[in-house]
């Protein structure tokens, strides 16, 4: 296969057989999940699990205990994932969101009887909530069939020569949707998602990419040209 003939389903299902299921999201609630999504923006997963675990400690996991904590508390639990002020006052947003909408109960009941565009427009307007942050939420808290993008992705296509490396995010969406199955909703684009997060963090990295090894080297622009020059990493 080449770059040519290849296209963003075979390259989900190049990773799929290479990895095999990624089991992404990891939340023990619908809740959870969205507070890790308004954690995570610019830092490491493991920061976010280590804020979520004093969340969890502290017993304010949920709506009312976000809501009810004082700014220097829910600070220093969340402390550990970085831009702490500006990411409590992004939770507590989104958990005034979720009682003015009557779910703060039951948070994986928002836009019940919305279409996904339409809830989509919903949480973009919520202060702090971005694309990305939008779609996780969409995808893996509410299962709504939606492809998250994010740097990892345009990363990958844009090595693979598939994308410019400044396409849009809803450009860049709307590419990988167009080549994926219309039936083949929630279970691939999570899996699809969370495999193409793997390739960025092991192989398609920013600097010193791996592309020795790489299990989609074979139909990837940038690592043929590696391969050509004789520059194979063995990291």
């Amino acid at each position: 296969m080449t770059a040519k003939d290849s296209s963003w389903l075979d390259l989900y299902q190049t990773l799929l057989d290479a990895w095999g299921p990624q089991h992404w999201w990891p939340a023990d609630s619908p809740f959870e999940v969205m507070v890790g999504a308004i954690l995570t923006q610019n830092t490491a997963w493991s920061n976010v699990e280590k804020a979520i675990g004093r969340l969890r400690q502290a017993q304010a996991l949920t709506v009312s205990a976000v809501l009810k904590a004082r700014d220097a508390e829910l600070e220093e639990w969340l402390r550990p994932a970085g831009y702490f002020r500006v990411k409590a006052k992004r939770l507590r947003a989104f958990c005034q969101f979720l009682e003015e909408q009557g779910v703060a109960e039951q948070p994986q009941l928002l836009g019940l009887d919305l279409e996904t565009l339409s809830l989509r427009a919903l949480l973009l307007g919520v202060h702090g909530v971005g694309e990305e942050t939008a779609d996780s939420i969409l995808l893996y808290a509410l299962g709504r069939s939606i492809m998250v993008v994010d740097a990892y992705t345009r990363r990958i296509g844009s090595r693979l020569g598939w994308v410019g490396a400044s396409i849009g995010y809803k450009d860049l969406q709307g590419v990988i949707e167009a080549s994926l199955p219309t039936k083949s909703g929630v279970p691939l684009r999570k899996e699809f998602h969370a495999l193409l997060v793997s390739l960025g963090k092991e192989h398609c990295r920013p600097r010193n990419p791996r592309c020795h090894r790489c299990p989609v080297q074979a139909f990837c622009r940038y690592g043929q040209g590696v391969s050509d020059q004789g520059r194979v990493r063995a990291d």
